[in-house]
């Protein structure tokens, strides 16, 4: 008896000291959190707003729809394992990049961020909200409550000039109005659909199909309902070629073309932003270039060279 005794004894005690799992585990293994803590570390433009929009998303998709909001000025991708290598040119500086990102796990050197980085304001609070939804809820004292005198209610006259309204017959019908566009539908108008090239304009379809390079040779992308001249291959970034013969005009014909150019570029914008997409334009020559961004600074703008 007394063997069996210290026998229940033990097990009381093993049982007593078994430390219960804590409320913050399930967290950590949280994919969301996980996206939002990785991201924390990355330098965005837009506070991190992309991400925490995404972040329910595997970590590739995030990296690659919010690509585009990194602070590409203050981070350098390199592709250590060779694994991402991309055979035209044209698409490596961005094409490596997502594929480095959206790595399972970033190897050390393969990413390189200058300066401090300071996490965005969208993850930040996003963080935090999670960090209160892990914690105790705050206990608040429940408001005294006193009874209400009961008191008869005045009898009520009735009134010979209003009469009761009949019931409604028949089937009863939603009411007519404007429904919300849902995330859904959002979606649905960002998703790239090909088109043929809007041009008869051969030496501007080359370009367009070979420098990003094009991921549907031959065809526009219609995307969130704007038409643009190419998609590139591998990554979520959408081009508007230009290969006009820009240094051959006056200084007049230069200033129409300019502005001419620059509402076009930022009804594409627009639209390219608001369905995660990056946006680039892609002109002949240095000179389009530079008029281009002294009309907007904030334009990407790359040369490609193409001739006419």
């Amino acid at each position: 008896m007394r063997f069996r005794a210290c026998i229940a004894l033990l097990l009381f005690l093993s049982a007593c000291t078994t430390t219960p799992p804590t409320p913050r585990e399930p967290a950590a293994r949280d994919p969301r959190l996980a996206n939002l803590q990785r991201a924390a570390k990355l330098p965005w433009t837009d506070g991190g707003r992309c991400a925490v929009r995404e972040a329910s998303e595997p970590w590739p998709e995030l990296a690659e729809r919010c690509f585009h909001a990194l602070d590409h000025d203050r981070i350098e991708f390199h592709d250590t394992t060779g694994r991402c290598a991309v055979a035209s040119a044209g698409a490596a500086a961005l094409g490596v990049g997502v594929c480095v990102l959206a790595a399972p796990e970033i190897v050390v050197g393969a990413v390189i961020v200058a300066g401090v980085v300071v996490v965005g304001f969208a993850i930040k609070e996003a963080m935090d909200a999670y960090a209160l939804d892990m914690g105790h809820p705050e206990v608040r004292p429940v408001p005294e409550t006193r009874p209400v005198p009961e008191t008869a209610p005045a009898p009520q006259k009735p009134s010979p000039e209003k009469r009761p309204k009949p019931e409604p017959k028949g089937p009863d019908f939603p009411p007519v109005g404007p429904i919300e566009t849902s995330e859904q539908e959002r979606r649905r108008r960002c998703e790239p659909i090909p088109e043929p090239h809007a041009g008869e304009d051969d030496a501007h379809n080359r370009c367009a199909d070979q420098f990003p390079p094009n991921r549907y040779p031959g065809m526009d992308v219609l995307v969130g309902g704007v038409s643009f001249d190419a998609l590139q291959v591998g990554v979520r970034v959408l081009w508007e070629i230009k290969t006009h013969r820009f240094d051959t005009y006056n200084a007049f014909v230069r200033r129409q073309e300019i502005e001419k150019e620059y509402t076009q570029i930022k009804k594409e914008r627009a639209a390219a932003v608001t369905c995660g997409y990056g946006f680039v334009i892609g002109v002949s020559t240095d000179a389009h270039k530079l008029a281009l961004l002294q009309r907007d600074q904030s334009l990407n703008i790359v040369v490609t060279g193409c001739k006419r």
